[in-house]
């Protein structure tokens, strides 16, 4: 039974998570193991993080492209295959190779860190871009919206990773166009876990409403701050869900750390 003080709780714990991901991301970090907590099986507190999750990437999209950082109209494509790819994925779910997943996230997350903490190319300024946004929208984009669906997490730092490497932007652009594809990817699982029954409502969308205002905070303050903000915050959420997933007793990675 959850009761109006649990859910006024996790409103409160939402808008911590949402702040995280209007940053840099990682706020399921935080709402997904507060709705365990609170009594929801894995199932439903899944469905319903990704509800309220989706006030949030949405709020944060809506606060960068207020601020000129994302151009709807050139994001078309990437937008429609990310969904589509999403939507696949989470189709595919019961296919999918979990126990890989779980033992090559962390050392990608891991090598994803140390990226972002020394490479040049982590700045404001936009630089070289090594493929087009079309070609980006067809490949490394819906890529990563598949395995959003199927696995999740670390799905915003393979985005910004992706915006920055390959495209060239620069942080606050690609944080910017992070959250744009977070929201997407998001609400395509969303749906297909609508149908399911699983989603606590009321919870989810009071949650929703603590999301959407932490991430409109978040946004705001990466757009102030920039990489000074960005940057560091990548690194710790980063390792943070890479030591999330070794700690968990089903990763293959434990025979080796017994």
């Amino acid at each position: 039974m959850i009761t109006s003080s649990v859910i006024a709780i996790l409103t409160g714990v939402a808008f911590v998570a949402g702040v995280f991901d209007g940053i840099a991301g990682g706020g399921g970090l935080i709402a997904l193991p507060a709705l365990l907590l609170a009594g929801l099986d894995p199932l439903s507190a899944l469905a319903t993080s990704k509800l309220q999750g989706s006030f949030g990437t949405g709020s944060a999209a809506l606060e960068y492209a207020r601020h000129g950082h994302i151009d709807l109209r050139k994001c078309r494509l990437i937008v429609v295959t990310t969904f589509l790819a999403a939507c696949l994925g989470a189709f595919a779910v019961r296919y999918a190779p979990i126990s890989f997943l779980s033992a090559a996230m962390p050392i990608l997350l891991i090598v994803m860190a140390l990226y972002f903490a020394f490479s040049p190319r982590i700045s404001n300024g936009d630089v070289h871009a090594q493929t087009t946004l079309p070609r980006f929208a067809w490949t490394a984009a819906p890529a990563i919206g598949f395995y959003d669906a199927i696995f999740g997490p670390g799905a915003g730092s393979f985005y910004l990773l992706g915006f920055v490497t390959l495209l060239g932007y620069g942080v606050i652009r690609a944080s910017a166009h992070t959250k744009l594809l977070n929201f997407t990817s998001n609400f395509a699982a969303l749906l297909i876990f609508a149908m399911s029954g699983k989603i606590f409502w009321i919870l989810g969308l009071c949650m929703g409403v603590g999301q959407f205002l932490g991430a409109r905070l978040g946004a705001r303050l990466a757009i102030r701050n920039g990489a000074q903000l960005i940057r560091p915050l990548v690194v710790i959420v980063s390792c943070a869900m890479a030591i999330k997933l070794l700690l968990d007793p089903a990763n293959p990675l434990r025979a080796f750390f017994p």
